[in-house]
This record gives C-alpha cells, structure tokens and sequence, in this order.
C-alpha cells in the first residue's frame, strides 16, 4: 500500500503538467478560452462570446496562471488568477465583497481595514471538459471526492490538478506581496483543501452563487509556512515555475512589509 506522504507529488507533477504565470498575450488568451469553455458553454454561468473568450472588468487588475500538459505540444488543463486592488481606485470592493455584502462577519475579519495592495481574491478556477468528467463532476469547476485522499487499504489518487492551481494561486499572490488572499468557494472544495493542510477560514454565511459557496480566507504566510510534508515537492516545482514566468516578463517579487 502506498501512503499519500510516501508519494514524491514534485516529480509526479512534472511528468504530467506545467504551470504558467499567463504573463504574455497567447498565454492569457488561452486562459480566456479555457474560461469560456468552462464558464460559459459547460457551466452555462455566463453567456456565450462569438469571439469563445471569457473575461471580465477584473482582468485588468489580476494576475492569471495556465495549467498545461507537460507533453509537447502542450494541452490546456486548466487556469485561476489572482484578482489584486484596482490601481486607479484602490477602495473599490473585491468581487467577493459585493456579492457577500451584508454576509461577512467582520469580527473575524474586516476585509475594508485591511492593506488593499495587500489583499487579493482567488477566482475563475476552472479545468477543462477532459479532465474533470468523473462520475458526478459535471457541474463543478474542478473535479474532486473522497477517493483523492483516501488511504483505507487502497492507493491514494492525488488531485494533482486542483492542488496544482491552488499552490499556483498562492505562488502569484507571494510573488506579488500579497498577505491575505479571499475566496468564495464550494464547501466541499475548502473541505479538501483542508485535508492538505491549507487553513481555510470561513468568514460569513454561506450564500447562494453559482450554487452553494462560502466564503473564506487564508493567510499567505501561513499556507506556505503549514503545508503539509506530502505538499512541498508540488509547491517547490510550482513556486519555481511561476516565478520563471514573472522573471522572464522583467517583473521582480515584491519584498514584504518590514
């Protein structure tokens, strides 16, 4: 039997997949393909774009990451971004904090208190068609259960693709300065993330978006520093990967508030 801390998730991850700061136009125009399909011809959250490409307002403001396959000639997979304060308005709400306006529970957190060039928004995680049809996962953005983490006499199956795109987020937000990043997200999804030693906090009421989601917040600091021993082989490959990205586009990482 194989164990989830026996497996070395880094070089496991290299055979399959790379990730991508979506830092140059091709890049980031396929990471709109990819939304689309997911968003807006699976999903039927958004409406369909003659050009097939999903954006938004946000766009503008975030950083985006594209999951591929490692094999040339390289297959999407999948893509999130990190949405960071509006430049030219600093004050003006995360999505996150307009859709859960009234909901928050700001004596946990006070998202509107906080740094705003130090805050950022986890969103738009989506996988493509091919790689999230299990039985069930039709109507989610990712595809997850129990089986993923399941170590009761069977050989554990590593959700390398959402694992991959979380620590991808989390890797443009470090590279940025950004301390504390929020995310309204499935409660089955926080659920998992947590079995991987990622604290996820919830900090209001659940709301009805896109289904059932909560939402919750998680300290940069403190997702890197707690990571689970299985998780750090997977976390060094994509940390080195998405800073190659920003390192090639002429950008240097953000040095943290003394």
């Amino acid at each position: 039997m194989h164990k989830l801390d026996d497996l070395n998730l880094g070089s496991g991850f290299s055979r399959y997949f790379r990730i991508d700061a979506a830092l140059n136009a091709s890049l980031l125009d396929e990471v709109f393909r990819v939304r689309h399909e997911v968003y807006c011809e699976n999903l039927k959250f958004e409406p369909e774009r003659p050009n097939r490409r999903e954006f938004d307002d946000f766009d503008a403001h975030s950083v985006h990451c594209l999951l591929r396959t490692a094999a040339s000639p390289h297959e999407s997979v999948g893509c999130t971004r990190i949405i960071l304060a509006n430049p030219d308005d600093p004050n003006q709400p995360l999505p996150f904090e307009r859709t859960c306006a009234g909901r928050l529970d700001h004596s946990l957190i006070d998202p509107s208190r906080l740094p705003r060039d130090r805050i950022a928004e986890i969103s738009r995680l989506a996988v493509g068609d091919r790689y999230r049809r299990r039985k069930g996962e039709g109507n989610t953005q990712l595809g997850l259960d129990a089986n993923d983490f399941a170590q009761n006499g069977t050989q554990p199956r590593f959700p390398f693709i959402p694992a991959s795109l979380l620590l991808g987020a989390v890797a443009m937000a470090e590279y940025k300065g950004i301390e504390t990043v929020f995310v309204l997200t499935e409660p089955r999804l926080a659920t998992h993330f947590a079995r991987l030693g990622v604290e996820v906090t919830q900090i209001g009421a659940p709301i009805f978006h896109r289904g059932l989601r909560i939402p919750s917040v998680m300290q940069v600091d403190e997702i890197i520093r707690n990571m689970r021993r299985i998780l750090r082989p997977l976390w060094t490959i994509v940390r080195e990967e998405i800073g190659r990205g920003f390192e090639e586009a002429g950008q240097r990482p953000r040095q943290p508030r003394s």
